[in-house]
């Protein structure tokens, strides 16, 4: 199924940014908890973005470590390599389509992670055959994405702003699904563990920074809302109204994050 998206770099460091200054928790540090990495392990990040799994990783590690971070995103890889550059972290930033076959041999990775991509997968079980084929023997996979629960403030305030129904998101709809059966049917073992982060604003502002940049990202997936710019802002008009009837309601607005991390391994 291919999935009509378009990330940009100001969209996800924008939402990055307002995780970590409105989030009750530190994804980084569940994630790096569960995973225990070891040092001197040879590490694969699959959509990695501006790098900022890679450079969680490599701090963790006190850089004893072999880390290659793939996307299929120029702008973003740009962005991952300047920051290489200023760090002078020697991390290898190339580019990766995980709809293709991955351009490393069998038995390469100790370690290989997907965090909030892999449900745009356009062929599952294909994607998911090339992950489990460049890791060693024994070797992990981790992925983390937005279970079905996920930021139900979010898609409540959007709906009585429209009046309309939420379409299919691919990550909710996909990942404690599609993606988990997937996984189950091409590993020797799969863990699941949730992650829950409320985000709390008391202001309304953060809260339509964050739904800007959501639905900037995925506009090609919400073209029963807005056709041009003018209908975008428009809908932003409401999603304003209702936001702040109910922060004036509530005192605050707290939105969710709901994140399954699967860990599977070889």
């Amino acid at each position: 199924m291919k999935i009509e998206y378009k990330e940009t770099t100001n969209d996800l460091l924008k939402r990055i940014d307002i995780h970590n200054k409105f989030g009750g928790r530190d994804i980084d540090q569940w994630m790096l908890g569960l995973l225990n990495i070891q040092k001197g392990s040879n590490i694969l990040d699959v959509g990695c973005g501006a790098g900022k799994q890679c450079f969680k990783y490599y701090d963790a590690l006190n850089g004893d470590c072999t880390i290659t971070g793939g996307d299929v995103s120029d702008e973003l890889l740009a962005q991952a390599k300047s920051e290489n550059e200023k760090r002078n972290s020697g991390i290898t930033f190339t580019k990766l389509d995980f709809n293709l076959p991955f351009n490393f041999p069998d038995n390469t990775f100790d370690l290989e992670s997907c965090c909030f991509a892999i449900y745009y997968s356009e062929a599952i079980p294909f994607t998911i055959q090339e992950m489990h084929r460049v890791l060693n023997p024994g070797g992990r996979l981790f992925t983390s994405g937005p279970m079905p629960e996920n930021k139900k403030l979010f898609y409540d305030v959007i709906r009585e702003a429209t009046h309309k129904t939420i379409p299919p998101m691919p990550g909710s709809s996909r990942y404690g699904s599609a993606i988990l059966d997937a996984m189950k049917a091409t590993f020797s073992k799969v863990e699941v563990s949730i992650f829950e982060n409320p985000l709390t604003f008391t202001d309304s502002q953060p809260f339509l920074d964050y739904t800007r940049a959501s639905l900037s990202e995925d506009r090609k997936l919400w073209t029963s809302f807005f056709q041009d710019k003018d209908d975008f802002e428009k809908i932003m008009q409401s999603i304003k109204q209702v936001s702040e009837a109910w922060l004036a309601r509530d005192g605050k607005l707290v939105m969710t994050k709901v994140v399954g991390g699967f860990v599977a391994t070889k």
